[in-house]
């Protein structure tokens, strides 16, 4: 395939040959390395995290956008996670500054067992633990898991867990003024000589050397933190935050001028949260207020999960445009994303009370519900937890027994264990759903598209998908809709939220 004729530096005049060809295998190098060499001069934001660029006679490693001038060509190689970089022996740029990337997509759609290992990861799992326990948890062996790992992402798992704790600990010391004890606890390290030993491993300096060199423009005061997010242009935050605000459960959380804010409990600890965008800057601007640092990192990248930051909208939008008659309903929007969700057990509780109801009138009812169960603290009202729902009176809240009951079952199951949100395991999670009398498959898809990031989920049955499918696409069955997102695969969540669109405009 020839996409040197399509792909002007000039102009950047994108086409699907060319993100088709940088959505491949980069470490095995079946991409066309003049495609990565223009690029990497290009410099535009869209490929931003889908590769790195190991230069070396400098030994670093660099974004796509790195603002110095482009290094010799012959002096590159190219990587396709930024840990694999690391791995090779590169360090972080401290000009462009790898850690403020957004997150690296390539994996989605690949293998399941990877982007449940990654998930894990983004949370923890190797912070105080091995990789064979995380391969028990995934169901296969610890070599199979790193032969995965580096098929897939070119690093190993350890590998991995290492470079999100030192990027997430550089960007603390640049864009906060959190004392060295906290960032090393928040970024999981476990100890500040941990944190100091591999901070001078990789860039030859100590934390408190690469912080003289940063001017900080924002960062934090008591119990309140400034986090910028990057994300790939274009993006439609106006969509997420309308999708978001419009379901926003009274009292938990709101959306008002186009800024999402919500309390949050983690591991016991109360806060609130506020998400709003820097167009200008491809970023988003999270305050958020919790008295520790502790679990900073893992807030973060329930933040990142719930506005879906790591998509990349290059890659799924010209996979769905494969579809002719897809094309045009795409191009309306290529920003589009995929809602996320803060906690998967609460808009788990969100679809079951939206089952044949209007989506304002399982507002309101979302919001009794927080009312007479969720915990008050500080003047803020949190949701419920699993516990305290398991104990609900199906008697007294506004909507059928039935579905009252199926929330009931359902929380019980997550105190059990039962039911399972943790496994991140989307399949595994719609068949637990399922098995619980009153929640039928719409509703779990649902909850896999939205609670796991499920990219593939697709609800298929949903009347208004099937109504805009008949109106644009000329399908007028389910079973025909089933058999034509196929086609869509593995992007059939953001396919499904195209059409939705459609049938709001």
């Amino acid at each position: 395939m020839n996409v040197l004729s399509i792909y002007s530096r000039s102009t950047l005049d994108l086409s699907l040959d060319l993100s088709l060809d940088l959505t491949s295998n980069i470490r095995g190098l079946p991409v066309d390395r003049q495609i990565l060499e223009q690029a990497m001069q290009a410099k535009d934001p869209r490929f931003d995290g889908r590769f790195f660029i190991g230069v070396r006679t400098t030994g670093v490693y660099c974004r796509p956008v790195c603002p110095v001038k482009s290094p010799r060509l012959t002096n590159v190689t190219f990587f396709q996670t930024a840990a694999a970089a690391s791995e090779a022996g590169f360090r972080p740029c401290l000009r462009c500054r790898p850690e403020s990337s957004p997150g690296t997509p390539a994996w989605a759609g690949t293998s399941t067992t990877v982007a449940r290992g990654l998930r894990l990861i983004s949370e923890g799992a190797l912070d105080d633990s091995s990789v064979e326990v995380l391969s028990e948890r995934l169901g296969v062996t610890s070599r199979h898991l790193g032969r995965l790992f580096m098929e897939h992402l070119g690093a190993s798992p350890k590998a991995i867990a290492q470079t999100r704790r030192l990027h997430f600990a550089k960007k603390l010391l640049d864009e906060t003024t959190l004392p060295m004890t906290e960032i090393a606890l928040s970024a999981g390290y476990g100890s500040v000589r941990r944190f100091n030993d591999h901070i001078k491993q990789v860039y030859g300096r100590s934390p408190s050397d690469l912080r003289g060199r940063v001017h900080r423009q924002y960062g934090h005061r008591t119990g309140t933190f400034l986090i910028r997010l990057p994300y790939r242009p274009p993006y439609d935050f106006a969509g997420v935050v309308g999708f978001l605000g419009i379901r926003a459960t009274p009292g938990v959380e709101f959306v008002a001028d186009g800024i999402y804010a919500r309390s949050v409990c983690v591991d016991g600890q109360y806060g609130a949260l506020s998400v709003e965008q820097i167009p200008d800057k491809h970023q988003l601007l999270c305050n958020i207020d919790i008295d520790s640092a502790q679990h900073l990192m893992r807030i973060v990248e329930r933040i990142r999960r719930m506005f879906d930051l790591n998509a990349d909208p290059l890659e799924i939008g010209c996979s769905l445009s494969r579809d002719k008659k897809m094309k045009a309903v795409v191009a309306r929007n290529p920003g589009r994303r995929v809602p996320g969700a803060w906690d998967p057990f609460e808009v788990a509780v969100r679809a079951i009370v939206g089952q044949q109801v209007s989506v304002k009138g399982a507002t309101t009812v979302m919001g009794k519900i927080a009312q007479s169960y969720g915990e008050k603290s500080d003047g803020r009202l949190y949701f419920p937890t699993p516990e305290s729902l398991s104990m609900l009176d199906v008697d007294k809240l506004p909507m059928p027994r039935a579905r009252a009951s199926a929330i009931r079952d359902m929380a019980l199951g997550v105190v059990k264990g039962t039911v399972d949100f943790a496994s991140h395991n989307p399949a595994m999670l719609v068949n637990q759903l399922t098995a619980i009398k009153g929640i039928g498959p719409w509703t779990a898809q649902y909850v896999a598209m939205r609670a796991m990031n499920d990219p593939d989920a697709f609800l298929s049955g949903d009347l208004v998908l099937r109504r805009v499918a008949s109106e644009k696409l000329g399908i007028d069955t389910e079973a025909e809709l089933l058999e034509r997102s196929q086609r869509w695969r593995p992007w059939r969540a953001y396919a499904g939220m195209h059409l939705w669109s459609m049938a709001s405009d």
